[in-house]
């Protein structure tokens, strides 16, 4: 059979496993088995435990659980209120600072916990009553606390960069670096977006407006600039030349624990044995999907499926811009039905040649699809973050969150023509900390 249509049939039976609700690893492993069982027999099948396994031998993998007990113990702590009333004190005064205070929250929270439903949890539990009492619209409210929720995979540290770094073997430190400068140009769009929609919207949203004094905003700094220390601190570790990305995880999360011990008194058992069991389940369903994800690989390598795709889009006489396009809406498209780390982990091995045979840079195209994976997480109808925001505002209707997600998904849009315009904007900070790829 024609490698092609081959991979069409795959392609429709692992969208249509998937879509049966099963879950991610075991659709892709039951679909591999199938398919490997069918066209290369029984021999090929007895791969796949080494393949499985195999995928898992990478000391890499290691600063995934190290980065979720990062955020999870940041998150079980109030620290994500904290760095909302911090910056609300000192946003006060600016037209819609309130939701400028909220989407600056969520940017660092996401620094420190690298989740977009955390962030959003943590922020919007805090930021969208407060929002709606000031007379805020519930657009508004809703849809900056899910947009700013997304942020938690690209800005720096990212499970999603780590997940595309190891499928790609592409430098986990590079790609952390290269969601520095993408990530404050999506804040600042949706700073801009915010601002704007609240002066469109009259004075209604600045009603109630709070005033405090100097004193009220320097008395709750010391409870924030703990964690934006071992932000700076993991940050300069690993680029530093101090320890490596997993080594750098690991001190990370010893760090956060201790803070979230000292300074938020999380110090009873059964919370640190919450910390450790979610973070425990969290770390065993990503690795369990990049184990699945390698032997899903394998099935497409072996039956010539990966190389026939990407020879099929070389020889295609199209524009590389066309070529680029076409492949940002099949990534919004895959990412509006699937979780970023399984779209990543079963695309990013099939695009990487053709992105690289078009001359594009890899580096920067992890950013443009880290991005594209940012949409879906507020879109139907997966749309996790919107659930997110409902479960934290159950009497404001899903309608309503979408909608006010619609004009952060247009920002996303820009963000990604922006770097399409200027891609140094993504490569620019790697090539300086770290000098040029090789």
């Amino acid at each position: 059979m024609d490698p092609l249509v081959l991979g069409m049939i795959i392609g429709l039976a692992t969208i249509f496993v998937l879509f049966s609700g099963i879950s991610v690893a075991v659709g892709l492993l039951l679909v591999s088995a199938v398919f490997l069982l069918t066209f290369d027999g029984l021999r090929s099948l007895e791969l796949m435990p080494e393949i499985l396994f195999g995928k898992l031998d990478s000391f890499a993998l290691l600063s995934i659980p190290m980065f979720i007990i990062m955020g999870a113990s940041i998150a079980s702590t109030r620290a994500g209120a904290d760095l909302y009333e911090a910056l609300e004190r000192w946003l006060t005064r600016v037209p819609g600072g309130l939701v400028v205070s909220n989407l600056g929250a969520c940017a660092l929270f996401s620094a420190m916990s690298g989740s977009s439903p955390a962030t959003c949890a943590a922020i919007g539990k805090m930021g969208i009553p407060e929002m709606r009492k000031r007379g805020y619209s519930e657009e508004i409210a809703t849809g900056s606390i899910a947009a700013g929720g997304t942020l938690g995979i690209l800005i720096p540290p990212s499970i999603t960069m780590i997940v595309y770094g190891i499928s790609t073997e592409t430098s986990i430190g590079r790609l952390f670096l290269a969601g520095v400068v993408p990530g404050l140009l999506l804040v600042g769009l949706f700073m801009a977006w915010s601002i704007y929609a609240t002066w469109a919207s009259g004075e209604r949203a600045s009603l109630g407006r709070v005033t405090y004094s100097w004193r009220q905003r320097f008395e709750i700094m010391p409870r924030v600039l703990p964690f934006i220390a071992i932000i700076v601190g993991v940050l300069y570790a690993m680029y530093g030349g101090v320890a490596t990305p997993s080594e750098t995880a690991a001190v990370g999360a010893l760090l956060c624990l201790v803070v979230a011990m000292i300074v938020y008194k999380l110090v009873r058992p059964s919370a640190l044995w919450s910390v450790l069991r979610d973070s425990t389940k969290e770390s065993v369903m990503i690795l369990f999907i990049i184990a699945a994800a390698g032997v899903f690989s394998y099935m497409l390598s072996s039956l010539f499926i990966t190389q026939a795709i990407a020879a099929w889009i070389s020889e295609l006489d199209v524009n590389r811009w066309v070529l680029l396009g076409a492949i940002n809406v099949f990534l919004i498209v895959a990412g509006f039905f699937l979780p970023p780390v399984a779209v990543i982990l079963m695309t990013a091995p099939i695009l990487l040649p053709v992105i690289t045979g078009a001359g594009f840079d890899p580096i920067w195209f992890a950013v443009v699809l880290t991005i594209n994976m940012e949409i879906g997480l507020i879109s139907p109808p997966v749309g996790l973050n919107l659930y997110v925001i409902n479960g934290i505002a159950p009497d404001i209707s899903l309608r309503k969150i979408l909608l006010g997600s619609l004009p952060f998904v247009g920002c996303m849009l820009i963000a990604i023509l922006i770097l399409c315009l200027f891609p140094g904007l993504a490569t620019w900070l790697p090539n300086f900390v770290m000098g040029l790829a090789l």
